[in-house]
């Protein structure tokens, strides 16, 4: 049953995001003025949290009335060393975000201010274990950025119209918060930009039907998981679909994802936050996935679902160490230079858990290209490592309409077939964009699970059949599209057609016949 009242405080939510975003903007391009957004929720969220962690524990202990907003700062000057072992970072009271917000307007050097707090943040945790996770996370938020305005005055007015509206965001009530309303706002946000963003913020972002689907098929059969891995997690929204799926506490050991670009892999972590990832329950790096991946030290890994970019460059054969990476070796062959497509599933393989499942989205391409591809391909095959190919819709994604592929990886399969599965015809359309819908993706899933045949929608290949056709592994090749065409009765067609040419003769001879007496009345 759908909550009403969560519906509507939901929608009432992306209309005040909206409203931000369309007052705000001006020069800014979208896909860079969500950096500020998402930057002031941040603040918002983590300076609520903080403040809800130190009220309950003193509130608990009887002192009902505390509230460390109005606590002078030289007094929790004393507490820094525990909070930051507790929650990871510290902030002052008098820089909290409700206590910069009601200073912004009559702050001349609101950006000074600003600045001056985000490093206090950031550096509050140096030193610790959590140093990581928030090391760098405001470099984005730009306080100085003539995107904001020409001067320091336009600039200061526009950063101190960003508080308001964030710190007006229904968010749920300060001592009771509604994480899901954090979360859902950075999903609305992501979303709203990458639509608008096309190929250039589209890329980063995963739609979250495709997110769940993924999740799903990788978590049949499962109520928990050791944790869960992206090789390329972007924003991070795939990464914790694996926690509402299968539970708040069913990810026991954390999430883990590598992103190449520093911008997005801000984002990745504070997105972790916003949903209420501690900082020792996440790890995620920002370096090159495939010639310097980051997690040697934390595989294998139960779950793996990725959306990796699709036939990008990378170094392949011209690094000749990579032929002995444990992670691309045991094929034999790399994949080519300009197409990283079959590296990243190599390296999802690799660091799959024996009794894991890895669920990834492919560039069709990957399918029935010749040459090293094939070899990998066959590689996979022979090892009985693809336990199923599903061809999606074309125009799931955002900045490219493209009929992606799913290519989901096992280890320890229970027989030597691959089940194709053609999920074209799977969606609602949308705007521009087509959608997966619950039913679509329950079909999906549950012939999944059974490893089910059905007439034009799934295929139960064995080995033999795909080391037949070449180790092709196009769903096409497998599931025959059905026939949709009439199908015309001929001898019928023929008695219909004789029965006109009778009539035409008929209608012939009755206009000779009135011709006749015209010509004869003259």
């Amino acid at each position: 049953m759908v909550d009403t009242k969560k519906e509507q405080e939901r929608d009432e939510l992306h209309r005040a995001i909206w409203a931000i975003a369309d007052e705000l903007r001006g020069a800014v391009d979208g896909w860079d003025f969500k950096n500020y957004v998402l930057g002031t929720m941040f603040y918002r969220y983590i300076s609520e949290n903080l403040t809800n962690y130190i009220n309950s524990g003193e509130q608990e202990a009887g002192n009902t009335d505390f509230d460390y907003a109005q606590m002078p700062d030289t007094d929790a000057e004393e507490a820094r060393d525990g909070l930051v072992e507790e929650k990871g970072f510290f902030i002052l009271p008098s820089e909290l975000f409700c206590n910069v917000n009601l200073r912004a307007d009559n702050d001349e050097n609101l950006n000074e201010t600003l600045e001056r707090v985000f490093n206090h943040i950031e550096s509050s945790a140096k030193g610790s274990s959590s140093e990581s996770s928030f090391a760098g996370l405001f470099d984005d938020f730009d306080v100085n950025s003539n995107k904001l305005g020409s001067t320091v005055a336009k600039r200061n007015e526009r950063l101190a119209k960003l508080l308001h509206g964030v710190a007006d965001m229904n968010l749920g009530d300060v001592k009771d918060h509604d994480i899901d309303a954090f979360g859902d706002a950075y999903e609305y946000l992501m979303t709203m930009y990458a639509s608008g963003a096309g190929k250039s913020g589209g890329e980063f972002f995963t739609p979250a039907d495709v997110s769940e689907l993924l999740t799903r098929l990788g978590t049949v059969g499962k109520t928990e998981i050791n944790k869960v891995y992206d090789p390329a997690c972007g924003s991070g929204s795939l990464l914790l679909k694996a926690e509402k799926i299968l539970g708040k506490d069913a990810v026991r050991n954390g999430f883990y994802g590598q992103e190449i670009n520093i911008t997005t892999y801000n984002l990745c972590r504070i997105n972790m936050f916003l949903h209420d990832v501690g900082f020792d329950k996440f790890d995620i790096a920002c370096e090159d996935t495939l010639t310097a991946p980051q997690h040697w030290d934390d595989e294998p890994f139960e779950l793996i679902v990725s959306n990796p970019p699709y036939s990008i460059k990378w170094a392949g054969d011209d690094n000749p160490l990579l032929i002995n990476d444990p992670r691309f070796s045991p094929a034999g062959v790399l994949a080519p230079k300009s197409k990283a497509d079959l590296a990243f599933i190599m390296h999802s393989l690799s660091w799959l858990a024996t009794g894991g499942t890895a669920a990834i989205v492919c560039f069709p391409g990957i399918m029935y290209r010749g040459g090293a591809e094939q070899k990998i391909r066959k590689y996979l095959i022979d090892n009985n490592f693809i336990d199923c190919i599903i061809q999606l819709p074309s125009n799931l994604f955002f900045g490219t309409s493209i009929a992606t592929c799913i290519m989901v990886l096992k280890k320890g399969k229970s027989d030597n077939k691959t089940l194709f599965i053609d999920a074209t015809g799977e969606c609602i359309k949308v705007t521009n964009n087509n959608k997966l819908t619950q039913a679509n993706m329950d079909r999906i899933v549950e012939t999944f699970a059974a490893r089910a045949e059905e007439a034009h929608f799934s295929h139960l290949a064995s080995y033999e059949e795909i080391a037949e056709n070449d180790y092709n592994l196009s769903v096409s090749t497998y599931v025959e599209a059905e026939d949709t065409r009439e199908k015309i009765d001929i001898v019928k067609l023929n008695a219909e057609i004789a029965e006109i040419v009778a009539r035409e003769q008929i209608l012939r001879d009755e206009i000779d016949r009135i011709i006749l007496e015209i010509e004869n009345g003259k």
